[in-house]
């Protein structure tokens, strides 16, 4: 899936903040979800659209965010020393975009559930309404804590007001804002230079730019969110793991769409880089990770954990196995209680 080739598209990512919530000496972002870090999940959603460069804007452990995405292609790094808001953030991601011209799709790394699918419509209805913004909302039942978006009476965006420094009325609002834009970057770049930091938090907004935009007589334009789960931010353990179910629902059930057959789909475990040929059977509390592929017509016995390894065609696993780092041959019959390549 790639978004319309109309004008080129760039994506910055701002993964600059240590979300100390987590606990944790490693970075928010380079926390595992099932089987990949998170930051990659957003990255990985964000090329298969199309995006042709990719600035990550990178400030707490930079060497660590910087070494564990080194290899992937067309992603450029853009340092925020200090967190003064995204607005601030933005700014230092625009040292990296002098020139372009096209299209900057913008996202947070701690929101590992966007879906490509989602972030295509983005750019798509940007390119198609012809705003110099585009802005993700959703509405939720309780918008605790999320900037309130305020519309005119033709779907323009007004403003978006962060919850500090928002009045009474203004918080009765359920429409939202996500942290996903699409701007057309010749216009939107230069209204940077113009951001304040006179609000209760003293950060410069990046939500600031839509007012800008529609005192020019330019509104943004909004989309809809049709899952509001895929909104879901992971700040501390507890979202951590509920980010995981989610995922781990996810590669369940597009393996099952794609002929594999889980006996105990809710005690099965497996990772977002598995391949599993059509026609195999898994059964109950497996666990399969890391980069492993499974030939088709395999079965996998219960309580079977497989870690970086490659089955061949029509593979039979009686159960309480261990294979790890290893291949396994096609047409291979492998007794219970049996370790391979695990020590």
């Amino acid at each position: 899936m790639s978004a319309d080739r109309a004008a080129p598209l760039a994506a910055v990512i701002l993964a600059a903040g240590q979300g100390t919530r987590m606990k944790s000496a490693l970075i928010k972002v380079l926390h595992p979800l099932a089987g990949r870090q998170m930051i990659r999940h957003v990255l990985l959603a964000v090329h298969e659209i199309g995006a042709d460069r990719v600035v990550c804007v990178v400030g707490y452990q930079r060497e660590q965010v910087k070494d564990a995405l080194a290899g992937l292609p067309s992603i450029d790094f853009a340092v925020q020393e200090d967190q003064l808001g995204t607005g601030h953030a933005l700014q230092c991601a625009a040292t990296r975009l002098e020139g372009f011209a096209g299209d900057v799709l913008v996202c947070c790394a701690d929101t590992p559930l966007l879906t490509r699918e989602t972030l295509h419509e983005v750019v798509r209805a940007h390119r198609e309404h012809g705003a110099p913004a585009t802005l993700l909302v959703a509405e939720l039942d309780d918008p605790s804590g999320y900037g309130r978006v305020i519309l005119d009476s033709d779907g323009g965006v007004l403003r978006i007001v962060e919850q500090k420094d928002a009045d009474e009325a203004t918080l009765a609002i359920r429409l939202i804002n996500t942290g996903v834009y699409c701007f057309s970057w010749r216009t939107v770049g230069p209204l940077l230079d113009r951001l304040s930091s006179e609000n209760a938090q003293g950060e410069r907004y990046l939500t600031d730019v839509m007012e800008m935009l529609a005192e020019a007589g330019t509104p943004a334009r909004s989309v809809m969110l049709e899952d509001p789960r895929e909104l879901m931010g992971v700040n501390d353990r507890a979202q951590l793991a509920e980010a995981e179910a989610v995922l781990r629902d996810r590669i369940r059930k597009r393996l099952m769409r794609e002929g594999v057959t889980f006996v105990s789909p809710e005690s099965t475990l497996v990772d977002a880089d598995v391949q599993i040929g059509a026609d195999t059977v898994i059964y109950p509390c497996v666990v399969i990770e890391g980069v492993t592929s499974v030939g088709r017509e395999s079965v996998i016995g219960p309580f079977t954990r497989i870690a970086d390894a490659h089955l061949g065609r029509g593979v039979e696993l009686k159960g309480w196995n261990l294979i790890a780092h290893t291949t396994v041959p096609s047409g291979s019959i492998v007794q219970p209680y049996v370790r391979q390549g695990a020590d």
